[in-house]
């Protein structure tokens, strides 16, 4: 599987001729949802959805999202799928579990909105915007690095309880280049700690997991 990482939260997975898009949001380059033959997305904000870019997509490409979202994109060609926790199904090829309900706090006075985390091929896991911890093994993290609801130290404990053999930084949209150089220290100290591939990847850099 080949995994590519986009602007901000948005990564591509591609294996056998199938391409899936997680999270193509309005901080990421439109060019993410070229060629896909799947979306999958995890919660209703901004950075995470955006609605024009989805209904430029033909009616043969299938979006897998939560109700909230759903509501948004009624009308849309494409067939929007509604899933929830606990839910599987197969998108272009790619078997994917269903795990986490809320989006993390951002603040008292805000509601909290659905946030779905998407396990892919049991090996991919994409939380949304929220520390969720899968019950089984993840293979490869994409861990939150950067947002309003978040602080550093909140990240490390995450690679610590989810303890995944690589862990690449999504969310990081939200930073200057020093903001950057802070996600690369902490990672590279974790990955060394941890006896793991933790890094963030450029926007357009992919890696191949499982060779």
């Amino acid at each position: 599987m080949k995994l590519t990482k986009h602007g901000h939260a948005c990564v591509r997975l591609e294996k056998d001729g199938s391409t899936l898009v997680i999270d193509p949001g309005g901080l990421t380059e439109e060019s993410a949802l070229q060629g896909a033959d799947a979306v999958l997305i995890t919660h209703e904000h901004f950075d995470h959805l955006e609605v024009k870019r989805l209904a430029a997509l033909g009616s043969g490409v299938p979006i897998w999202t939560c109700a909230a979202v759903a509501r948004q994109l009624e009308g849309l060609s494409a067939k929007v799928n509604v899933i929830g926790e606990g839910d599987s199904f197969t998108a272009a090829g790619f078997e994917v579990g269903v795990v986490g309900r809320e989006h993390a706090v951002i603040a008292f006075d805000m509601p909290v909105v659905q946030n779905v985390g998407f396990l892919v091929d049991d090996e991919v896991f994409h939380p949304g915007d929220a520390f969720t911890v899968p019950e089984q093994r993840v293979g490869t993290l994409l861990t939150p690095t950067s947002g309003p609801w978040m602080k550093a130290s909140e990240m490390v404990d995450y690679l610590l309880e989810v303890a995944p053999q690589r862990a690449y930084s999504i969310h990081d949209g939200l930073y200057n280049d020093i903001g950057l150089m802070l996600v690369d220290g902490i990672l590279t100290r974790r990955g060394e700690a941890q006896g793991g591939d933790f890094r963030r990847l450029k926007t357009g850099e992919s890696v191949t997991l499982g060779s």
